[in-house]
Parts: C-alpha cells; sequence; structure tokens
C-alpha cells in the first residue's frame, strides 16, 4: 500500500512514484476523520495493499461478478467505434491494474500502429503497475510503455502532458466516488484534458437489484475478505488494532442513492486503539 515505507519506490526504472508527494500526516487525517464520522468511512483507496489488490484480480474472475464480463465484451470491438486517430497518439489507463482490458483494445489496433502509441498506466498500487507494464511490455511492440503511481484523486497534474490522448478510465471505478467526489474528479479531469483529447468511461447500467448484490456477494467469500482486508491497511499507517474477525462484510443496492455499498458492520461493541492518538 501506498504511503508506507516499502511501497513508495520501484525497482523498474519505468516507473515514476509521485505517491511521496502526498503528505503522511494528510492520509491519517483522512482515516481519522472518517472513522471518527457518525457514519463511519473509509476510502475505497485504502482497499489497494499487495493482498487487496491480489484479492480484487480473484474478484473480477468470480461467477457472480459480472461488471468485468460485460466491460470485456464492450470491449472486444470497442476501437472501430471509437472517433479517435490512434497513429502517434497517448493513451493514459487510470486505474491500470488489471492490464486484460487494455490489451483487448490494443489488439484491436494495426501493428504499424502500435510503435507510435506512448502508454502510461497509471494506479495507486505499485505493484499493480509493475504487474501490468512487465505483461504489456512483453505482448505489444508500442513506443513507449510508462507507469505512474499517483492517487489520481489528487495527482492527475502528474499525467505527462502530450498531444492527441485517450484516457481510459474502466470496471465502473468512477462508482467509488460520493456523488460531490465525482463532481470534483471530474471537473480537475476535464481541466487537465487539452482540446482534442478523449475518454473511454466504464460505467453501469442499472438492472436487477438481485444481479447487482450478488456481484459484491459471492459464495466463496472472496468480496467480504478484500473489504475486511481494507482494516489490516489501517492498521499499518495508523497502528491501530482492529481485527478483521470483529466485523462482517454487509453489501447492498442503496435505492435512494442508486448504488452499491459495502459496510462492515462490527459483531459486538468494540474500543479501537491507536499509537498515533
Amino acid at each position: 500500500m501506498y504511503y508506507l515505507k516499502n511501497n513508495t519506490s520501484s525497482q523498474d526504472h519505468n516507473i515514476v512514484v509521485y505517491l511521496n508527494d502526498i503528505g503522511k500526516d494528510d492520509i491519517i487525517k483522512e482515516i481519522y476523520k472518517g472513522l471518527y464520522a457518525k457514519q463511519k468511512f473509509l476510502s475505497p483507496k485504502f482497499f489497494y495493499d499487495k493482498k487487496g489488490t491480489e484479492l480484487f484480480e480473484m474478484i473480477t474472475q468470480l461467477e457472480e461478478y459480472y461488471p468485468n464480463r460485460t466491460e470485456k465484451s464492450i470491449l472486444l470491438n470497442i476501437v472501430e467505434k471509437l472517433n479517435f486517430k490512434f497513429e502517434n497518439s497517448t493513451i493514459i489507463e487510470l486505474g491500470s491494474g488489471d492490464s486484460s482490458k487494455i490489451s483487448m483494445l490494443f489488439k484491436q489496433i494495426p501493428k504499424e500502429l502500435l510503435s507510435s502509441i506512448n502508454y502510461f498506466a497509471t494506479d495507486i498500487s505499485i505493484s499493480a503497475i509493475e504487474k501490468s507494464i512487465a505483461n504489456l511490455s512483453q505482448e505489444f511492440p508500442l513506443k513507449n510503455i510508462k507507469g505512474i503511481a499517483i492517487d489520481f484523486f489528487y495527482q492527475l497534474n502528474k499525467i505527462p502532458q502530450k498531444e492527441n490522448r485517450l484516457f481510459c478510465f474502466f470496471g465502473s471505478t468512477i462508482g467509488n466516488f460520493k456523488f460531490l467526489e465525482l463532481a470534483k474528479f471530474m471537473l480537475v479531469l476535464g481541466n487537465e484534458m487539452n482540446k482534442g483529447d478523449s475518454l473511454l468511461l466504464g460505467l453501469d447500467m442499472m438492472k436487477e437489484i438481485s444481479i447487482i448484490e450478488k456481484a459484491y456477494n459471492d459464495k466463496k467469500g472472496v468480496t467480504a475478505e478484500f473489504n475486511k482486508n481494507i482494516l489490516n491497511v489501517v492498521n499499518k499507517l495508523i497502528k491501530s488494532d482492529f481485527n478483521t474477525h470483529d466485523f462482517f462484510h454487509y453489501a447492498f443496492f442503496n435505492k435512494q442513492k442508486s448504488r452499491i455499498e459495502m459496510h462492515l458492520k462490527a459483531l459486538k461493541d468494540l474500543e479501537i486503539n491507536s499509537e498515533l492518538k
């Protein structure tokens, strides 16, 4: 997880890490703000330490998790539907933990054009970027394949300024934002994009609530483990003593806000200690 000393750098010279630019004190304040709120919350970005990244990869392969399969079926023939000139372009993937989707796009681009394309993988997880660019480097003869480790809610300005850029934001990741956060993010992204840039955005559509809820309550319990793992990340960051066994995973579709929500509900009254408080 970023902000931990062992995960704020990469041995891969093709990856630039900007996570250190965000002060650890600010991150700690962000966590405490959520924990002291009446309706407690933690940012989804804290899911993605190494274990969390691995668990999410497992989730995308689950029978119940339809978003991954559905999006891939759309991406199968996406290039011919895009009004975008790929020659001498720059493709920027926001949240590049899973290289399989961007690979589907690259496979549809003629090889003679691939060699003119710059690709930047951005993610909050350095291990995810390392894996992604390693896979892509072996498969596609792109002009450049680089990684940028950023918190793209705060650090979109670290993305290189190039002409003719295609921003790819897959996986319905945008659904992780609260309404005001989403409005702010889209405003910042719009300001960072130049005239002629394009955005390819993945969004889920409304469907039967039972289908949505099953996707986040899988029979194998992988999503539950993924949800609980956020407490392990928080323990490392604020030196707290959350025990994942004291909570159960609770995911449901909030009809009023038209969104899926994941909660952790305590099994008993708890007092949590932190060495930083």
